[in-house]
This record gives structure tokens, C-alpha cells and sequence, in this order.
């Protein structure tokens, strides 16, 4: 927490690139389904919560950019590709909005609202439906995963990154 009591959120990218700190409250986290979240998260919907009025930092690098409308642009970490961002003119309602997975502690941030339902994908209510399996379970199919070594950012501030091993 800040000095005043203000909540305080931190995320970033994958690689560890870019990393932001958010201090204040966050609007209400949505998830987008429209086709230009879709394909600008490669995936079926894009969950996002508005800055608003809190105070965004970027406390390490900076997001690279992309203008997929006359309106909007996209940020991204240009090294690992990771979206971060939806920027919309500063005097909408929506202003920048970051990406719930990049979040440090996402569970913090459950979708409340859901958007763009004209591109909502036929499936993706009956996603929960589907049979579930640990990521270990798998193991017998991707042998790999024994051994998995992850070089990812871990979900908090660093002094330094990457670690002197390069890991």
C-alpha cells in the first residue's frame, strides 16, 4: 500500500522488459471480445481494467505501441510481444487500459463487464465444460515438462532483471 492508503498494483511483461506500477483504483476490469482485441491478444477476448484516474508508472521500459485504429493504440513489450495495453484518447471514458494477465496478482481482478459481444466467439461459454487436466498430468505426452526450466519474470518487482545467470 502507499502512504495513503491507496492500493498499489504491479505487473509487467513476460520477459521483464517493461514493468508498471499502478497506484490508486482501477475501473471496473472487463474483457473485450470485438475482433481487433481478439487478434491483438491472439486470443479469444482480451481482458482489460481502466487506469483511470490511478497514477501509471512505468518503472521499467516502456511499452512499444501499435495505432490499430484512428482511435486507438496497442501496447506490447517489443521483446517479448506480451499486450499490455488499450489506449483510447485521453478525454474518453475508457483512457489506457492494461492487460489483467499482465498484472502481477491477476486473481485481484476478475472481469466484471463483458464488451463487443457482436465478435463473442460460439464456444467460449461452453469453455468450462471441457475436460481439465493439471499441466503435470501431461507429462507422459510432453516429456519435456519434467524438466522445464521457465525464464519468465516472476510475478514482482526486481532490482535487476535478467539475473546474473541470464535466467
Amino acid at each position: 500500500m502507499s502512504l495513503d492508503n491507496e492500493p498499489v498494483y504491479t505487473g509487467g511483461c513476460q520477459c521483464g522488459a517493461v514493468r508498471f506500477r499502478v497506484e490508486g483504483a482501477l475501473g471496473e476490469p472487463s474483457i473485450c471480445h470485438c475482433r481487433m482485441c481478439q487478434k491483438a491478444f491472439g486470443n479469444f477476448y482480451a481482458p482489460l481494467v481502466s487506469v483511470r484516474d490511478a497514477k501509471l508508472e512505468w518503472t521499467r521500459g516502456e511499452p512499444k505501441r501499435f495505432q490499430s485504429s484512428n482511435h486507438v493504440k496497442r501496447g506490447f513489450c517489443a521483446d517479448c510481444g506480451t499486450p499490455l495495453t488499450f489506449e483510447a484518447p485521453g478525454d474518453s471514458a475508457d483512457g489506457i487500459a492494461l492487460a489483467i494477465g499482465a498484472f502481477d496478482h491477476p486473481d485481484e481482478l476478475a472481469p466484471r463487464i463483458q464488451w463487443g459481444m457482436e465478435g463473442k466467439l460460439p464456444y467460449v461459454d461452453t469453455l468450462h465444460e471441457l475436460p481439465g487436466q493439471s499441466t503435470m498430468e501431461d507429462a507422459q505426452s510432453a516429456p519435456y515438462l519434467n524438466d522445464v526450466v521457465s525464464y519468465q519474470h516472476p510475478d514482482h518487482d526486481t532490482d535487476k532483471w535478467p539475473s546474473e545467470d541470464g535466467k
